[in-house]
């Protein structure tokens, strides 16, 4: 916003009377009566609709636990910087199947790629986007790290506790061994393979340090493109 000419406020639950039982509905309202527009970040996506359904303003979906639609405009943006095309392009995602990987199914199937997800079973995406990805597009998700990633131009991946999961860390260790890029993934992607992570990386669990390093000029566009493409976002939202 401050690259753009405006100004921004953060406002955390604290600092708003939602945080004190206010209803989103309320809010929303209120809000659009002093701002231009508004990025939310939180756990529920009703809570981003409600925003939207009852605001007058624009409403940005910064991440939800559903969903995560900014980071996979700067991703597809970092992709086709690096590839040329995304149309063709097979992008595999390994590890949980979580609101990172909902959005890279759509993001990657609307762009006319080929997307392949590795899961453990029971941690798979959601399962109407997954049935609409089958039906839109070539997709496939599968336990197999390997078969997933087989003939790969991107390969992608997050960590395996998110935000809000951090009880969970020690166990999900155990249930995603093996989810991980390294070497033996990227023998079985094509050579010119590229490698994302939305960041910050846990080395040596969702993948490896020399992975990383090896392909940080492609992971380090891709999170300087957050700035561009969300000032591309704001710029369709607010000035269109």
């Amino acid at each position: 916003m401050y690259d753009l000419g405006g100004t921004a406020l953060f406002l955390s639950s604290r600092d708003l009377q939602i945080g004190r039982g206010e209803p989103v509905q309320d809010t929303a309202r209120v809000l659009s009566r002093y701002l231009d527009g508004i990025m939310i970040r939180t756990f529920d996506q009703s809570e981003v609709e409600d925003l939207a359904k009852y605001g007058s303003i624009p409403i940005i979906n910064g991440l939800t636990d559903y969903c995560h639609p900014c980071q996979v405009l700067a991703d597809l943006m970092t992709i086709r910087e690096h590839k040329g095309v995304l149309k063709g392009k097979k992008l595999c995602y390994i590890g949980d199947g979580n609101n990172m990987t909902n959005s890279l199914i759509v993001g990657g199937i609307k762009m006319g790629m080929e997307v392949s997800v590795a899961c453990p079973k029971g941690y798979e995406p959601d399962a109407e986007l997954m049935k609409w990805a089958a039906e839109n597009g070539k997709f496939t998700c599968t336990e197999s790290v390997l078969e997933a990633a087989k003939d790969a131009d991107v390969l992608y991946t997050d960590v395996w506790a998110s935000m809000g999961q951090e009880a969970e860390a020690e166990e999900r260790k155990k249930i995603f061994k093996g989810y991980q890029i390294n070497s033996d993934v990227m023998a079985v992607a094509h050579a010119e393979a590229m490698v994302m992570h939305c960041l910050p990386a846990h080395r040596g669990e969702e993948i490896t340090d020399d992975v990383l390093e090896a392909h940080a000029d492609e992971i380090f566009d891709e999170a300087e493109n957050r700035l561009h493409a969300q000032k591309a976002v704001l710029v369709k939202c607010m000035l269109d």
